[in-house]
């Protein structure tokens, strides 16, 4: 059972952050990989516990040592997962689960196809501006500009979805995260190899609902509530 790299995605203000909270919460032996990133820190956030935060030279150091098993360039800032990450959690007998972005989980899949890619949307446009506005105040910026590039980016990164196995939308926060527990537990009920109870049977039932196969058409409404905009 151990051994599942699990990829989790999402356009900035779609609330990723909270359902991997609650995740690890209800899910055992499933480890977060804490990246590390030359963006200071927001809000609360603390050194060691969202990310790790280092400078630009630390950063293209490991780079240039050949540390990282993805990194990208996101808005001026460098983002990063470590080789020893995987390698750490496995000696443990753990699962691990990555929070990257679009970019990152190329690099990933590329090289670990076996890896479970869950890509998490907001449910229209709209939600999700009033998701960004909400995120800037708390963080006490107040730049129109950031909000629509935050935007723009989302739009592009939706896009990306086919290269993802699981597509989650973040509607109603108790549902989404049976969803993606759901999803976890799913995956390793069905790589255990072993018949699956009553209970485990459910957890199956419902990651298959989250098949990006099945999901063509949700996906489709929310990238329509963006063109729409643009036509407006």
């Amino acid at each position: 059972m151990s051994g599942i790299l699990y990829i989790i995605s999402a356009p900035s203000g779609s609330g990723k952050t909270t359902l991997v909270n609650e995740l690890r919460q209800y899910v055992p032996s499933l480890e977060f990989s804490i990246s590390f990133t030359t963006r200071p820190p927001r809000g609360s956030e603390q050194d060691g516990r969202e990310y790790h935060f280092i400078t630009h030279e630390q950063f293209e150091a490991m780079i240039s040592r050949d540390e990282f098993l993805e990194y990208a360039l996101v808005f001026g800032n460098y983002y990063g997962t470590t080789k020893s990450v995987l390698q750490q959690a496995r000696e443990r007998g753990n699962d691990v689960l990555l929070d990257i972005d679009v970019q990152g989980e190329r690099q990933v899949k590329q090289k670990m196809p076996d890896a479970v890619s869950i890509f998490v949307l907001p449910p229209s446009r709209t939600e999700l501006e009033s998701r960004l506005r909400k995120r800037s105040l708390s963080e006490n910026v107040h730049a129109e500009e950031v909000i629509r590039r935050r935007l723009d980016t989302a739009r592009r990164e939706i896009e990306k979805y086919p290269n993802y196995d699981y597509i989650l939308i973040n509607d109603r926060l108790e549902q989404s995260v049976d969803r993606l527990q759901a999803i976890v537990l799913g995956e390793r009920i069905r790589r255990s190899g072993i018949s699956p109870s009553g209970e485990e049977k459910r957890y199956l039932k419902t990651a298959e609902t989250c098949r990006k196969s099945q999901m063509e058409e949700e996906i489709k409404v929310i990238l329509n509530s963006f063109d729409e905009v643009g036509r407006t």
